[in-house]
């Protein structure tokens, strides 16, 4: 992941200015241009704060004089990337009451980075209007603008405020996923995929009932797609979501492991461990195996984290046998504690043996 710095740094800011003063007669961006000498030490959410204000404070309190500014720097083709996050978050502010055309100016500005925070407080304002703009949207010709309709309707989209609305019921923006299921554009179907799986944390009968209605009417690409939204709750041995994809929950197999290469091993070590799976039916099995790393918390109980091993289909008979080496790298989304962890297989949902092993830390 790129730094703050790197996306939001003082030449983005420094070109952003340039790029406001070019696009309006008679503005100086001096306060834009003001904010590359105060980034450092701020992360990416309080630099995109910073810059917002600033061009809210160097372009006209008017909206439709400050959407003018905005639509001629589009014919700028230095106009691009990282700068256009915190304009689109001006736009979120300064078109409050001007909801149609802050959306309209929001399709706009996507093709450039994205917009899908911004538009995330015309839906939270008002859902069905809002809906309303952006269903039109998934006929767009720009894939930008079909994936918008999309990505910024997701209801738990990551490092943006949640729609609490589509989260109690993802039903309003269902129309959308069905216009983009079938779309010619991977951007776009990913987003899709996304969407889907955003909804399966909430609603996983949804999600799965959506799901085999998209492959009941398949693209060749559907499948993937489907397989993708519904990753968590494949993980998390959703039945109705392995059955709808070939996998059935109650597959006849032998599973050895997992075995533990070492027993005691400290952070910054690789776990590693051997497993094998029979198929024992008389019948191609179609398998999704993942393991699940079971940590210490500070407390002395456990949390689950499931991780993919493969996704294959063995013969009558057949054996899969792998050695998987898992990290234990100090990262930065994850602490450590020391104890016993434990370590186990999954196939189809369901749980298959376990070996425990000591961390130090």
């Amino acid at each position: 992941m790129p730094s703050a710095d790197e996306l939001l740094g003082a030449a983005t800011v420094a070109d952003l200015a340039r790029c406001l003063v070019r696009a309006g007669d008679g503005i100086t961006a001096q306060e834009t241009r003001g904010c590359g000498a105060v980034l450092e030490g701020m992360s990416f959410t309080e630099r995109v704060t910073l810059i917002r204000n600033a061009v809210l404070a160097d372009l006209p309190a008017d909206y439709p004089a400050f959407a003018q500014v905005l639509r001629a720097a589009l014919r700028d083709g230095d106009f691009t990337g990282w700068m256009i996050f915190p304009v689109t978050e001006a736009v979120a502010v300064r078109g409050e009451g001007d909801f149609e055309p802050a959306l309209a100016l929001l399709a706009e500005l996507t093709p450039r980075l994205t917009a899908e925070t911004a538009v995330r407080p015309f839906l939270r304002a008002d859902l069905e209007r809002a809906l309303r703009v952006m269903t039109p949207w998934t006929a767009h010709p720009a894939p930008h603008v079909r994936r918008l309709a999309s990505e910024g309707t997701r209801p738990r989209l990551p490092w943006a405020p949640q729609l609490p609305e589509l989260i109690a019921d993802p039903t309003p923006a269902l129309p959308l996923l069905d216009a983009l299921y079938r779309d010619d554009s991977e951007y776009v179907r990913r987003s899709v995929a996304n969407h889907l799986n955003d909804i399966s944390r909430d609603h996983p009968d949804i999600a799965t009932r959506v799901a085999a209605r998209w492959l009941s009417d398949p693209a060749p690409t559907t499948t993937r797609l489907v397989r993708h939204g519904l990753r968590t709750l494949i993980k998390s041995g959703h039945a109705g979501a392995l059955t709808l994809l070939g996998h059935w929950p109650d597959s006849p197999v032998a599973v050895e492991g997992p075995h533990i290469h070492a027993s005691e091993i400290r952070v910054g070590d690789d776990l590693l461990f051997d497993c094998s799976v029979t198929n024992t039916h008389d019948q191609t099995a179609h398998l999704v195996i993942d393991y699940i790393v079971l940590h210490m918390k500070a407390n002395g109980t456990r949390t689950p984290k499931v991780f993919k091993l493969t996704t294959r289909s063995l013969a009558p008979g057949e054996t899969w046998r792998a050695t998987r080496r898992h990290s234990f790298r100090p990262i930065s989304t994850r602490r450590y504690h020391p104890g016993v962890h434990l370590v186990r297989l999954q196939v189809n949902g369901r749980t298959h043996g376990e070996a425990s092993f000591t961390l130090h830390c």
